[in-house]
């Protein structure tokens, strides 16, 4: 079948929270729509990104004409989607030829304080997705193509207490695991020699897969 992609593509950015591959994407020249089911968080973004067009929605309903997109992009959310029902509706909006982008962004555990980190707190339901192999879509998207980038930030004691401190997994448990949590932190952090202003590099990968709408 021939392509009907735009010569400057129209991306939704699904799960676009405070807008961060949002810039990215603008930056790149596309035309951007953004969309979140927190209405609060589509708030912080269009102070960030002004200009996109916003929509309350999810990868399962999306708000938006049969055909219309040539690009949907999920950054970081994917684990968040019925595989069948994102599928399918993403198939929807695209237009032919057009894809479907996952991306991750997720701790490389094959350094050894990395993967005691994640032993205090699990890095999010993202790895899990990838031991059977690439992340689950349906139909009408066939095999992805795959590619990984390996780079790192550079984090102190605080910086990576206060990113541990922010996830989900840390902000609901109960007192006393936030606690457990804690003292397990500062005892990595003082086997790490991590004081003060001083750092240490944090290893990631991105690992992002490109579906084609058949």
């Amino acid at each position: 079948m021939a392509s009907s992609l735009s010569k400057t593509p129209r991306v939704a950015d699904v799960g676009a929270g405070t807008g961060k591959l949002t810039r990215g994407l603008v930056a790149a020249g596309c035309d951007v729509v953004a969309l979140d089911p927190d209405s609060a968080m589509l708030g912080t973004l269009r102070t960030a990104v002004p200009g996109i067009p916003t929509y309350v929605g999810t990868a399962e309903s999306l708000p938006l004409d049969d055909g219309t997109v040539d690009a949907v992009v999920l950054g970081q959310a994917w684990h968040w989607v019925d595989p069948g029902e994102g599928s399918t509706e993403i198939g929807r909006v695209l237009r032919p030829g057009g894809v479907l982008g996952l991306i991750w962004n997720v701790r490389d555990d094959s350094v050894p304080w990395v993967r005691q980190l994640n032993s205090i707190v699990p890095d999010g339901g993202t790895t899990e997705m990838f031991t059977a192999g690439p992340p689950p879509v349906a139909k009408p998207f066939g095999d992805p193509a795959r590619k990984v980038w390996q780079w790192s930030s550079s984090v102190t004691r605080a910086s990576l207490a206060a990113s541990v401190r922010s996830r989900s997994y840390y902000i609901i448990a109960t007192p006393e695991a936030r606690a457990e949590v804690d003292s397990r932190l500062e005892a990595l952090f003082d086997d790490l020699g991590l004081r003060g202003e001083e750092t240490v590099e944090l290893p990631y990968e991105t690992r992002a897969f490109r579906y084609t709408r058949q």
